[in-house]
């Protein structure tokens, strides 16, 4: 219902454009409770429940994630943190600072079920279920094209394999006709299936030597299906509307071709189709009247825009209605989606093979070539991946992203063809101009690159996971990197880098913000903790992760290495500088420091070899000195000790008065004590397990022999 407030003009339009919208809704009255929903499927049609954890969140419709573009990233933002190298290394930033930046990354990594091409939402409000529907009715008219269109009836008739496969891609049901409407998203009803059948095989009486894939398909159901095919009015409203928003896309909001001379044609086209909306407000016999004329006029316009050479045709005989990008795409990506099991959806079907060559019948219309098909078929392979983390479809993804060719392997008329396949993203103030591959590709590039950013959060138990996603992220990037002109050629060694750098950088702020919050519970020092927990990070790292990042850079060990070492510095820096005197803090901090750095100078040494690790620790590597303050600490600590026998000992000797009793007691009682003085004082300099240099140890003798 159209509400007007007092004194405004009807505009009669506007409310018949109200009305078609709320046609793909349910009728409601008053429903008392704001509680109350619908649901998106039918639960009764949809089969037994999958075997996966449903989102704890709803997936919004593309639509509404296309008008909320801020949350997806710049294409040409490399990384989303700053980049780490060996050798030019920021301060480590504010914890606060890292444990948001964790819990964003973690956020983020929740909505990955939201991933959605970088693609312009359709003006007309095309839904995911329309395109379903017409993605159904452009596969039956080029099955008809091939001699496989039979139309269903009552009587028992033999079916071709290419006639079952036909019904699986419908996921048909037996829906029995009633005065209310049915619908159930997502599903091809057999009573849409045998209209569409009819309408097709209709629309060829009279056509003489015509191929049903050259017809244009909305417009000759249009013509061909009446009003009385349907169960009620509403139902055949939201499908003729369907069929006028397909034209409407398909011809004039994104021709792969300009229009030239037919620019009139296609304003006359939008006028016309709004005034076919409008008929429904006439009286019934009037409507009728209007409508055939209407529809005349709609095959006069069509046909000219329809049969606009394109891609180097010239012959006229390919219907290029469906071939507007990016309507084309979306089409066939819901054909291709059909490859999946209803009842598993991280399996294929059996007959995947025998259902791809049926989608190749739909390439005629939709202007796909191999590139277009690989591209399409490799996205729909990896959301559904993501969605329900089934392994066996990667070798897939990764097998038909390398079928996609670099640009010096393609002809001059697929590069043309590609080329024109651009589109405009737009949201809040921001626009960027994508290719077909960046509109594609760049998501899965970006999730791969969060993963792989921190691979030890995603990949803690599966190694071939992570190996597989890196080949994924590898082979995205380098198509990317063709299509941005600007952006010089990578060497793959640097994405590892910045792989590394990132992921160490977010496990070692995890366990850093994990031992701080605990720091009060346990009597250990926090940097002793940290040392330890680093040093078992770098062991995982180089048992775990190293061997796969190994296969494009073979100095990942060491990059690896340096950068838990720089970071474990930073904090130890300021305990170095404030330390003056042994304390529990320094006996229990340091040897774990040294520890950890001895660690690192190993795993380097092993990676790049003895001969060169002097000269690298020289160049790549700020030491800790641990020895150095150790060792300053330990002599300050001796002096102070000997200082202290020293002045008992002169205390004794001037109070005590000791004559020898007998030959065996030739000493008095104090010498006892000094001795058993010292003994604690060389037990408490190795009890310290301090790293020092033989110097300290020479000084402990001489400071003994000096004194005694």
């Amino acid at each position: 219902m159209h509400v007007m407030n007092k004194g405004e003009t009807l505009d009669l339009a506007e409310a018949i454009r109200i009305y078609h919208d709320s046609l793909d809704f349910p009728s409601t009255s008053n429903m008392g409770s704001a509680e109350g929903f619908f649901l998106v499927t039918n639960p009764e049609s949809s089969g037994s429940a999958p075997s996966r954890t449903p989102p704890s969140v709803p997936v919004p419709t593309s639509t509404q994630i296309f008008n909320n573009l801020t949350n997806l990233e710049s294409f040409h933002s490399e990384h989303e943190e700053e980049e780490l190298t060996v050798d030019e290394i920021d301060d480590l930033e504010d914890e606060d600072e890292e444990i948001v930046s964790l819990r964003n990354s973690r956020a983020q990594s929740k909505g990955s079920l939201d991933l959605l091409m970088c693609l312009p939402p359709f003006a007309t409000g095309i839904t995911d279920d329309n395109l379903r529907e017409g993605a159904y009715e452009i596969i039956v008219a080029c099955a008809g094209a091939a001699g496989g269109l039979i139309v269903p009836s009552s009587e028992k008739k033999k079916e071709t394999k290419r006639t079952r496969l036909m019904r699986k891609l419908a996921r048909s049901k037996n829906d029995s006709v009633s005065s209310l409407p049915q619908r159930a998203p997502g599903l091809i009803s057999e009573s849409m299936d045998i209209r569409t059948r009819q309408g097709l095989l209709n629309a060829l009486v009279g056509k003489v030597g015509k191929r049903m894939d050259s017809l244009l398909v909305p417009l000759e159901l249009l013509c061909c299906v009446s009003r009385t095919e349907f169960s009620d009015k509403k139902a055949f409203l939201r499908w003729e509307k369907r069929q006028l928003n397909m034209l409407e896309e398909g011809l004039i909001n994104h021709p792969v071709v300009g229009f030239g001379e037919l620019g009139r044609k296609a304003n006359e086209l939008r006028i016309l189709l709004r005034k076919v909306e409008e008929l429904e407000s006439l009286p019934q016999s009037t409507c009728e009247i209007q409508r055939t004329e209407f529809l005349r006029s709609l095959r006069d316009i069509c046909t000219a825009l329809a049969e606009r050479p394109a891609r180097g045709d010239l012959t006229g005989e390919v219907c290029h209605w469906a071939d507007g990008y990016p309507l084309n795409v979306r089409l066939y990506e819901k054909m291709l989606c059909s490859v999946f099991d209803v009842l598993d959806e991280g399996k294929l079907m059996e007959e995947v093979d025998e259902i791809l060559e049926l989608l190749r019948s739909t390439w005629r219309i939709l202007g796909i070539t191999e590139t277009v098909h690989n591209t399409c078929y490799a996205w729909v392979l990896f959301r559904q991946f993501v969605s329900t983390s089934e392994q066996t479809l990667l070798p897939i993804i990764i097998e038909h992203l390398r079928r996609i060719p670099l640009k010096e392997q393609r002809g001059p008329q697929e590069r043309l063809h590609l080329k024109s396949l651009c589109s405009l993203v737009e949201s809040d103030g921001w626009s960027q101009k994508l290719t077909f591959l960046q509109s594609f590709l760049s998501p899965i590039q970006r999730w791969a690159d969060k993963k792989l950013g921190d691979y030890h959060l995603h990949f803690a138990e599966g190694q071939a996971v992570m190996a597989e996603i890196a080949i994924l992220a590898l082979v995205t990037r380098r198509l990317l990197i063709e299509e941005n002109e600007e952006v010089m050629e990578l060497d793959e060694r640097d994405w590892i880098d910045a792989y590394i750098s990132s992921s160490i950088k977010s496990a070692f702020a995890r366990i850093t913000h994990s031992i701080e919050a605990k720091s009060d519970a346990t009597n250990e020092h926090m940097l002793a903790s940290l040392a330890e927990e680093t040093k078992k990070l770098l062991k995982k790292d180089s048992a775990t992760f190293i061997p796969i990042l190994s296969r494009w850079h073979q100095q990942a060990a060491v990059i690896s290495a340096s950068l838990l070492h720089k970071f474990y510095g930073h904090k130890l820096k300021p305990f170095l500088d404030r330390a003056e005197h042994l304390s529990e803090d320094v006996v229990s901090v340091f040897p774990a420091a040294e520890s950890l750095e001895q660690y690192v100078i190993m795993l380097i040494g092993s990676a790049c070899g003895e001969v060169d690790l002097d000269e690298y620790c020289k160049r790549k590597l700020s030491l800790y000195q641990v020895e150095n303050a150790s060792g300053t600490l330990v002599l300050r600590w001796l002096n102070s000790q000997m200082g202290r026998i020293s002045s008992w000992i002169e205390r004794v000797l001037e109070q005590e008065a000791w004559d020898p009793i007998s030959p065996h007691q030739r000493h008095s009682s104090s010498i006892v004590e000094v001795y058993r003085i010292v003994e604690e004082t060389v037990d408490q300099f190795f009890f310290f397990k301090l790293p020092m240099r033989i110097g300290e140890l020479e000084s402990l003798c001489r400071a003994l022999t000096m004194h005694f």
